[in-house]
């Protein structure tokens, strides 16, 4: 539950944070008149992130058990390979968020109702087409038969929206770079269970080979229905009994992932530093 709630607060908090950046300058540059355009462009991107998020649950319950194991394999690794660009993109543009969305905001002014919709469908949608297929691929990852993922993925969301409320009145900042390094490292770590488990899928559907050659077994140490077996499961994917290949995967995955994540960055050469979350000092939208 841990990690979808990280899933969450994360993919959520992002979003918060455009919406934030958005809305304010609007108001701060007497542009209220864009607050309608820019509200529906949100509620666009809401929609079919929610859409996008029921198709991959009800369109996959119609297929056969192979065809099930196939999609979700194959969409398990293609949501690790979103998210890990994700948390290296954020890490790299936290500083300079504020003035990259003011420069699309400027320009969109310029053109019109229609762009300034886009511009907030494309900057909020992303976000939500990455929470969707993320949260869906962990659920998955975390077993049939129990809502807790989902939970915990839900009350992540609703933990960033208050957060993202908090920032736009100016009652709360946070340095943005060392609060995406720190949920960015442990999101590698979830995304490396995400990861295993779609692999697992792949063998499930007869894609890859070896699936009932484990790579060990703690079954009888740490069973997967007992409160520690199910907090780690919760919180990192964690199987007891892996095969060899999960297991090559995994660690080839979270090794190098998370080295490269940590290393020290090189100084920008960007502008001003952004990299405290935006506040509107209590203006109204």
């Amino acid at each position: 539950m841990f990690g979808n709630y990280l899933i969450g607060l994360r993919e959520g908090l992002e979003a918060s944070l455009v919406v934030c950046i958005l809305v304010a300058y609007l108001v701060k540059t007497g542009n209220r008149a864009a607050l309608r355009p820019v509200w529906l462009g949100i509620a666009a991107a809401c929609t079919v992130s929610l859409a996008f998020g029921a198709l991959l649950e009800f369109g996959s319950q119609e297929l056969t058990f192979e065809a099930q194991e196939l999609l979700g394999g194959s969409l398990s690794i293609l949501s690790v390979g979103l998210v890990t660009w994700m948390v290296f993109w954020m890490r790299r543009t936290a500083r300079h968020l504020r003035s990259d969305l003011h420069g699309r905001l400027d320009a969109a002014l310029r053109m019109g109702t229609g762009a300034l919709v886009a511009t907030a469908l494309l900057a909020v949608g992303r976000e939500g087409l990455e929470t969707a297929l993320f949260v869906w691929a962990s659920v998955r990852a975390g077993g049939e038969g129990t809502t807790a993922p989902l939970t915990g993925a839900l009350l992540g969301i609703a933990t960033a929206i208050v957060l993202g409320h908090l920032f736009y009145r100016g009652a709360l900042k946070i340095d943005l770079a060392r609060f995406f390094t720190w949920t960015g490292g442990m999101l590698v770590v979830v995304a490396a269970g995400v990861l295993a488990y779609g692999v697992h899928d792949l063998q499930e559907a007869d894609l890859l080979g070896g699936l009932h050659d484990l790579a060990f077994d703690v079954s009888a140490t740490i069973p997967p229905d007992s409160w520690y077996g199910t907090v780690l499961k919760g919180v990192l994917n964690f199987q007891p009994d892996p095969t060899v290949l999960q297991a090559v995967v995994w660690v080839l995955y979270l090794v190098p992932t998370l080295f490269f994540f940590l290393a020290p960055q090189r100084p920008s050469l960007r502008g001003p530093s952004a990299g405290t979350a935006p506040a509107a000092g209590g203006t109204e939208a």
